[in-house]
This record gives C-alpha cells, sequence and structure tokens, in this order.
C-alpha cells in the first residue's frame, strides 16, 4: 500500500509543477526550450535523449512550421556541449528537421534562462521542457528576469501519466529540494 501512495504521490506533484506558471497565450511562432543535463558522455545520455523527444512531442501540430527548438547546454565533460549532443541525437536519430538554435554557453538552469532570452523575444509562445520539476525551476526563473515574457509560458509536453512512474517518487523528493528557492506564488497551478 504504501508503495502506491509513493507512486500517486510521484505522478500527483509531477503532473502539478507540469502545470505551475504556464497560461495559454495564443499566437503563431513558438520556442521549445529542452534543457540539457550533465552529460560526460561523447553522446546524448539517456536524461537528455528523453527531454530531445520530450521537446520533440511538444511541438504543437497547428504551429510546426513556426516553432523552433532550442537546445541549451553548455560543456560538461568531454568537450561537446550539452546542446550539441542533444541537436545531434534529435537530427541523427530522430531525424527532426525543423528550426533549431543551440545556447551552449550555460552551466546552471539560471544560466540556460538568461542565455536563451535573446531566442525568445519574436516568439508569441515559449514552452520550456525537462524534467517537470527542472522545468517549473526555469519559468520562475524565466519570470524573474522576463516577467513580459512568462506571460508567453505555454505548458510542454514534458508530463505524461505513468511515464518514469517507478522514479518518479525519487524525481518528486528531488524536486522538493531542488525547489526550495522558489516563491510560494511560483508554485501554483496556472491552469
Amino acid at each position: 500500500m504504501a508503495g502506491v501512495v509513493a507512486l500517486l504521490w510521484g505522478e500527483w506533484l509531477n503532473w502539478r509543477w507540469s502545470r505551475a506558471l504556464v497560461g495559454n497565450s495564443r499566437g503563431v511562432s513558438e520556442a521549445v526550450v529542452v534543457l540539457g543535463y550533465r552529460n560526460p558522455q561523447a553522446t546524448a545520455n539517456l536524461i537528455n535523449r528523453w527531454r530531445v523527444r520530450a521537446g520533440l512531442r511538444s511541438i504543437a501540430a497547428d504551429h510546426e512550421r513556426n516553432t523552433c527548438v532550442i537546445f541549451s547546454g553548455g560543456v560538461t565533460g568531454v568537450g561537446t556541449t550539452e546542446a550539441r549532443l542533444m541537436a545531434d541525437y534529435a537530427k541523427s536519430v530522430l531525424e527532426f528537421d525543423g528550426t533549431v538554435f543551440l545556447e551552449d554557453q550555460s552551466r546552471t538552469t539560471w544560466e540556460n534562462v538568461a542565455n536563451v532570452i535573446p531566442l525568445l523575444e519574436d516568439v508569441d509562445r515559449i514552452k520550456i521542457v525537462s524534467q517537470p520539476a527542472h522545468a517549473l525551476k526555469a519559468r520562475a526563473y524565466l519570470r524573474r528576469q522576463r516577467p513580459d515574457l512568462a506571460d508567453r509560458l505555454v505548458p510542454g509536453d514534458d508530463y505524461r501519466p505513468g511515464e518514469w512512474l517507478i522514479v518518479k517518487p525519487l524525481l518528486a523528493l528531488y524536486g522538493l529540494w531542488t525547489l526550495r528557492v522558489l516563491e510560494d506564488d511560483e508554485r501554483k497551478i496556472s491552469l
């Protein structure tokens, strides 16, 4: 019984985080920002591969031609940036042929957000994709750095019921720890 409760709790928190600090901005153009994860090897690791898939499935079918995907993440060990590894995976393995931009200087979530802002200036809708707690943290940082752009945030497709089910309680615990830097109003569901 305790295991079922833990799974449901992890599922609920991840769902809740995926719906915080987003609205229903309308418009034609959109940017999907995919945040990188520590990647000390020469190819995209499991977490970055999942984030790329979540980013690509976040592209709205009716906005496909007007969407750019921004991979964000700097060097973490082998000389190739997280952004480049994720872009290479998207293009070579997933055969993505849409518009891609790389932000390859950041080392922290705060820097991810700060460094992608110039690429977000002219889009109507912004989706930030990562594990739900990490994406929420980035949305909160965008809200702090550029409230006018934060008004354009909409949900990405980085939460799906049952996906990562077994590890969601651990992700929830880790998320609670990392989200301690947020204010109470930055954790509320927006939709």
